[in-house]
């Protein structure tokens, strides 16, 4: 494969969704060529109970369907996810549905969860050599009505759970219709009752217990925050994600691509992101591990999520700007 520093003016040339899709299909199929990266000694972790070999991730979205696991495994990361992966294969949105902010390192989609659904996922992951710790995120399918939205979840949670290191429930994206709503305390409260009670009988019959992540929007106030907090303390929820994409344009310069409805991910997502981790974290007092992602474009900026208060971070945006450099910049910042 071309080193990133060539093959990105080449990527940049091409809309955004299709430099995507060509770049998992290289790594899908020619991702054994690259160098691997193995991190330094000192630099494991514990967290949900698992042992992570450094604290940076790839955040979901940039795989949506495990194509490329073992590619991407070898830039280093010390967990990856996968997802979001819904029961069924979808579409998503209608194209053009993913934009580049350049100048401002910046991302807006509007994809939509649209994947081949969870038994295609699930075989890709078999056909995986990766045995590093893997993050499976799901969702709910765009025409499952909100008031049934906990089956959506509960019918991947079944299907995933014996292939994940931890699976992550995304009920943050702004791309589908309502699915925020699940953030309310009344649906909230609801939903993580029905998925911790699952995920006991699954721990039981699998003989393995595979923890839960819940994945926040930064488009939160503190009320809001308070409350996630205190329906993840009740139902134990084993981690929290903080967080998704922005629907917020705050200091964005006018412009076609800055007006393009859907989430911001990226450089101009660090401050608020890190605003709702750092207040989610109090909230938690400690009780509940934070992983962070949101912005994360450098070194400094993955260690200021630590200071933050998270305990492992993700980057994906910061990714398609800097290249595989990004990961060791911010392996060594977290050591």
């Amino acid at each position: 494969m071309l080193p990133y520093a060539l093959a990105r003016p080449l990527l940049f040339r091409l809309d955004a969704e299709t430099a995507h899709d060509l770049t998992i299909a290289g790594l899908s199929r020619f991702g054994c060529l690259l160098p691997r990266i193995t991190p330094a000694a000192g630099q494991a972790t514990r967290v949900m109970g698992l042992d992570f070999p450094n604290r940076v991730g790839l955040a979901a979205g940039l795989d949506k369907n495990g194509e490329a696991i073992d590619g991407l495994a070898r830039l280093g990361f010390g967990f990856i996810e996968i997802g979001t992966v819904t029961p069924r294969p979808q579409a998503g949105n209608p194209k053009p549905r993913l934009f580049r902010l350049v100048e401002q390192r910046a991302l807006i989609n509007r994809m939509g969860f649209n994947n081949l659904g969870v038994d295609k996922l699930l075989a890709n992951v078999r056909g995986a050599s990766y045995r590093g710790i893997l993050g499976i995120n799901i969702g709910k399918n765009a025409d499952t009505p909100i008031e049934r939205a906990a089956d959506d979840y509960l019918l991947c949670l079944d299907k995933v759970y014996a292939q994940a290191s931890y699976v992550a429930v995304n009920i943050s994206s702004p791309n589908t219709s309502k699915l925020r709503q699940l953030q309310d305390a009344t649906h909230l409260g609801t939903l993580l009752s029905a998925l911790k009670a699952r995920q006991a009988e699954l721990a039981q019959s699998h003989g393995r217990y595979v923890p839960l992540a819940l994945k926040i929007a930064p488009d939160l106030g503190a009320e809001d925050i308070q409350s996630i907090a205190d329906a993840v303390r009740r139902q134990r929820i084993d981690a929290v994600i903080a967080t998704n994409t922005t629907v917020a344009r705050d200091g964005l310069p006018a412009g076609p691509e800055s007006r393009q409805p859907g989430g911001l991910s990226g450089a101009p997502l660090f401050e608020r992101a890190t605003a709702v981790l750092a207040t989610l974290v109090n909230a938690l007092a400690g009780e509940i591990p934070v992983i962070a992602t949101g912005g994360i474009d450098s070194g400094p900026r993955a260690a200021a999520k630590l200071a933050a208060g998270a305990q492992l971070v993700q980057i994906y945006t910061g990714l398609i700007y800097r290249g595989p450099e990004l990961v060791r910049e911010c392996i060594e910042a977290t050591r």
